[in-house]
């Protein structure tokens, strides 16, 4: 059900803030074209596993997101603390502790009965996490979390006012879900001490730092997607749908999506290859209040999914998982 009190769409966005905020020149992309084209390093399935694969390969300019994104703060901060969680035996031995900002002084504000009305912190301080971090990363971390906090003013005005702020502050709230996960995942699939991760790391820094990447030649799986767009022919939309929705589904706080229950799929519009451009269809989940269903709507670019739609915020698009979309332009959804 939406919210559409005032009150509490302004209380979910203070609290989608503070979230991000407490974890919390241009590129010459040719500069290094000698790299060695033998690393590897594993993204499949997870949720930003296109973004990595871009920093991983150097690729800075196919990358959406910007170095002054909110969003890179916080996936820069989960990995440093993920790496120091699951990889702090090769920390260097001039490793760096990562710092929590917290509250130092707090002023209360009481009724004429006592009863605490209001608390404000007036004073923050930081203190050691547990946690450490390599030096040299930590450094561009801390730039980044600098140039995040010279616009937090800016960027709580911008998500407050936006008109889709509710939709935006919830899927805030999914994208921290989707990284949380990868960063369970990331070592599973990644070595600690592998070359791969380490060239990954390298290019994190390059990347926050605003210098040139170290660059891969071969072209990401990714880009080649993009370029040759989805496929023709007749194709298993219900269980892409699926996948789609399934995939969301992790990172939904309540409901659960009932896997494989898609149905009644329509394609409202179609290209001129016969591809579709706009597809819908229903679903069923359960939540708080037993089963119910729901609707999406799925646009299409180059014959490839753009954006998710779901029913309860239908201006929100959610972007779709970009292994899910390689499968389907490589034809694995033939039928």
């Amino acid at each position: 059900m939406k919210l559409s009190v005032p009150f509490y769409r302004f209380i979910l966005l203070i609290i989608t803030w503070l979230l991000f905020i407490s974890h919390s020149k241009s590129f010459d992309h040719y500069s290094n074209p000698k790299v060695s084209e033998e690393l590897e390093f594993k993204t499949d399935g997870l949720y930003f596993a296109e973004f990595y694969d871009y920093i991983f390969r150097g690729h800075f300019e196919n990358l959406e997101m910007k170095r002054d994104d909110m969003f890179f703060l916080v996936i820069f901060d989960k990995y440093l603390r993920a790496y120091g969680g699951q990889c702090d035996r090769y920390l260097p031995a001039g490793k760096v502790e990562i710092l929590n900002q917290v509250c130092k002084t707090e002023e209360v504000t009481k009724n004429g009965w006592g009863d605490v009305v209001s608390r404000v912190c007036v004073e923050y301080t930081w203190v050691g996490s547990g946690l450490y971090a390599k030096p040299e990363l930590y450094t561009a971390y801390a730039e980044i979390d600098q140039i995040q906090r010279s616009k937090g003013l800016s960027t709580m005005v911008d998500m407050i006012t936006n008109p889709n702020s509710m939709g935006n502050s919830v899927d805030l709230i999914h994208k921290t879900n989707g990284l949380n996960n990868d960063m369970v995942k990331l070592f599973q699939m990644n070595a600690c001490s592998s070359a791969g991760l380490k060239r990954f790391e390298e290019n994190l820094e390059l990347f926050a730092l605003n210098k040139a990447p170290i660059r891969m030649q071969e072209a990401s799986k990714y880009t080649t997607m993009k370029k040759s767009g989805g496929p023709t022919g007749n194709q298993n939309f219900n269980k892409l749908i699926d996948d789609l929705v399934y995939d969301q589904s992790k990172t939904w706080a309540f409901n659960k999506y009932t896997a494989g229950s898609i149905s009644n799929v329509q394609a409202s519009l179609k290209d001129s290859e016969g591809r579709p451009k706009e597809l819908s269809a229903y679903y069923n989940f359960s939540g708080f209040s037993g089963n119910s269903k729901g609707s999406v709507r799925i646009t299409f670019e180059k014959g490839l999914p753009k954006c998710i739609y779901f029913y309860d915020y239908p201006q929100n698009c959610k972007t779709p998982n970009s292994s899910i979309l390689a499968a389907f332009a490589e034809g694995k959804y033939a039928n």
